[in-house]
């Protein structure tokens, strides 16, 4: 007999799953404790923005989610299209192929296993095995950057951290990925790591003299409620030579921060649907996507065109990407949390960023 503990709707559970089957798209969602908002920590601390679902008869033992082939068809970011798009686990798919830039991947806590979760996930798919970076390796390759000092572990952000740099790596095989690990999830520690992965960004390093001409990503997964001070925070996302990304958040139709910035771009959710074979029918709004107007962020001027939407306040999400965890991606992580470990299917709209 199996169990698996997590928190569904708040509410601890186990799941007792000897001889069960599951059909395609039946499973439980859970809601790891490093998504869970505490009312004490807005304003002061973010939680991830990831949810996982759970088939008790696969999870851990192989993939049971969307593939980087699946979902690159389903966005046509392939070279060939295959027709139905369908979810097949023999990778006779085309996985995307893109990518030439840094890919920075802000998460708070060390995820020890990083690296060779990021290159089992890659062997499985078939994507590039990247080498990890080097004085003499300094593109396409992975690197782990400690904000200040080494942190402690958490494995909700391991499993955040899972999810991004392996997602991030599916979509952009080609590109860089840097994972700047902060000392907490503390908004201070979280923002200081901004800093650093935009100097990863433009100089390939955790300190950037003027005149660095890098340019890229940096992902941010996670969030809180907005609070009043938020706008304070914006100057983190000043530069011109990167895109800031942030989850729009999991809980539908309320808002979270950093993604209501107007200076960065807010990943909303969306649903996968197939059919019986698995082949894609249509993608349609996911209705735990967060997004609505800011409580404190002015509309911007990129926005005027969308007045009538979103009126005197900025709008989120700017754009939307597979979210729901009942059609969510296959991520591996090796890290024990809430009884789960391996492979696993994450949503959430941390699956959106990277």
């Amino acid at each position: 007999m199996h169990h698996l503990r997590g928190r569904i709707a708040g509410l601890l559970v186990v799941f007792s799953f000897a001889g069960v089957r599951f059909a395609w798209g039946q499973g439980q969602t859970i809601v790891p404790d490093s998504s869970a908002e505490h009312r004490e920590d807005i304003g002061k601390r973010a939680h991830t923005n990831h949810l996982i679902f759970v088939r008790p008869d696969l999870t851990g033992s192989s993939p049971a989610g969307e593939i980087p082939a699946s979902l690159g068809c389903v966005y046509q970011v392939t070279s060939l299209l295959t027709g139905g798009c369908p979810i097949k686990y023999d990778n006779s798919m085309p996985n995307p192929s893109g990518g030439s830039e840094t890919i920075a991947i802000v998460d708070a806590y060390d995820y020890p296993s990083a690296y060779t979760d990021l290159t089992a996930f890659s062997r499985q798919f078939g994507l590039p095995q990247l080498p990890q970076c080097s004085s003499t390796i300094t593109t396409s390759c992975f690197q782990k950057v400690y904000a200040t000092t080494k942190p402690r572990t958490n494995c909700g952000w391991s499993q955040e951290a899972a999810l991004d740099i392996e997602w991030a790596h599916a979509m952009s095989p080609n590109a860089k990925i840097v994972l700047v690990e902060a000392a907490s999830n503390s908004n201070t520690n979280l923002f200081q790591a901004v800093d650093v992965a935009t100097n990863e960004v433009i100089c390939g390093n955790t300190t950037c003299p003027s005149g660095g001409t890098g340019t890229g990503e940096v992902s941010m997964s996670w969030g809180s409620s907005e609070f009043s001070a938020e706008t304070s925070y914006d100057s983190h996302f000043a530069s011109t030579q990167v895109v800031y990304f942030a989850a729009s958040g999991d809980s539908g139709g309320k808002t979270i921060y950093p993604g209501t910035s107007p200076y960065v771009v807010a990943a909303g959710g969306t649903t996968i649907n197939r059919d019986q074979n698995h082949n894609f029918l249509s993608e349609t709004a996911w209705s735990g996507s967060g997004g609505g107007p800011s409580k404190y962020e002015s509309r911007p001027l990129y926005q005027n065109v969308i007045v009538d939407i979103v009126g005197s306040q900025r709008g989120v999400p700017d754009f939307s990407f597979d979210a729901n965890p009942n059609t969510g991606v296959s991520v591996y992580d090796s890290t024990p949390c809430q009884g789960l470990s391996g492979w696993l299917v994450f949503g959430g709209t941390s699956v959106a960023s990277p």
